[in-house]
């Protein structure tokens, strides 16, 4: 049994709403893990998925015997609202925001404490691993562990960088045996750039309106990859036609937000899919991920995921759906490039099963 129990929980969504997880860590006075548990929640909130983690912790530390209790969380919000300085005017929050006063008045002695995110990263990257894989973990699952060496990722942006962050959080919680090594951005005002900082990294700007011809563009990129190397190209938003060198080929990968080879081309990026998609009355959408030959969503299929088209939808609302389907596809290729079990065989991608490596 504890006397003292300290908590650390917080909670995510990718959406908001979209997929979220909570999840909390129990320690004692030595910082001994007590129990750490992480939920996937299927689609909800910010707000509600720390709720979530602050009502499953205080659940949890009960049964551990705790009279007096720490908890700390980054979100503050929530941390303001059960000290009582804000007030709950959320109607999804206000039945859990009761849930947890009732089991915290049932502590002799409780507080609740905003930390920075940083302070918080175990119980962040548990949130972040249960959505990734989309179930339930504990702290007791080990992490994947792999032999060799990372794969080295250079990631092209031009956009807001999403799809670069979802790919350093599977990285971060153990999913992808790799390592963000370079970030080159086709614009030098973008939010990818801030993101890429916030990362650790100092992105490359190399736009293509300074380069005389598509030629020079390309190498200039070319140069970044060689300098860093980069095993693995990861177009990620990335607008911009490049010649690919034969040092890269089927080294470069490319999400497309459709089921290509339907709605792709020139100009058929983001929104203009996703109007094209419902323009045409289709009932399945998704993304595909392919390698990129030097024709613009051209090249061999490596993954592909679907999701319905809602008879309401509009642009904006399918994007988010076919998005979260995109967060599980480009992973997934990437792993598979990780592990060495795709084969190209008369320009089609096959997925070769573990036992068959280096067979």
């Amino acid at each position: 049994m504890h006397e003292h129990v300290i908590i650390y929980t917080d909670g995510g969504s990718r959406g908001n709403p979209g997929p979220a997880a909570a999840a909390f860590i129990l320690t004692d006075t030595e910082k001994n893990v007590i129990e750490g548990k992480a939920f996937f929640l299927g689609d909800t909130t910010n707000n509600v998925a720390e709720y979530t983690g602050l009502l499953k912790a205080l659940s949890a530390a009960k049964p551990a015997g705790a009279n007096t209790i720490q908890v700390f969380s980054d979100s503050q919000l929530m941390v303001r609202q059960i000290n009582g300085r804000y007030r709950v005017k959320s109607e999804k929050l206000k039945e859990l925001y009761v849930k947890c006063t009732q089991l915290l008045a049932g502590f002799p002695s409780w507080k609740v404490t905003h930390v920075p995110r940083e302070q918080n990263k175990q119980v962040d990257n548990m949130v972040n691993r249960a959505m990734n894989l989309q179930k339930d973990v504990t702290l007791e699952q080990p992490m994947p562990r792999y032999k060799g060496k990372p794969t080295r990722l250079g990631i092209l942006i031009s956009g807001g960088g999403r799809t670069m962050v979802n790919i350093q959080n599977q990285i971060e919680t153990g999913e992808l045996n790799a390592k963000i090594v370079l970030v080159i951005s086709s614009r030098a005002a973008t939010k990818g750039i801030e993101r890429a900082k916030n990362i650790g990294l100092e992105p490359r700007i190399i736009r293509r309106k300074d380069f005389d011809d598509i030629k020079s563009f390309s190498n200039r990129i070319f140069e970044e990859l060689k300098e860093s190397g980069v095993d693995l190209v990861v177009q990620a938003g990335w607008l911009c036609l490049w010649q690919i060198p034969a040092q890269y080929k089927n080294r470069v990968m490319n999400i497309h937000p459709a089921l290509l080879p339907s709605f792709g081309g020139q100009g058929m990026w983001g929104h203009h899919v996703h109007e094209a998609v419902l323009k045409a009355g289709c009932k399945i959408t998704g993304c595909t991920v392919h390698f990129c030959t030097n024709e613009y969503d051209v090249g061999p299929i490596i993954v592909q995921r679907s999701c319905v088209v809602k008879h309401d939808d509009d642009a904006d609302s399918l994007a988010a759906r076919v998005f979260r389907q995109e967060c599980i596809a480009y992973p997934e290729a990437i792993r598979l490039f990780c592990e060495n079990r795709l084969a190209i065989e008369n320009g089609v991608v096959k997925h070769l099963e573990p036992q068959m490596l280096g067979s």
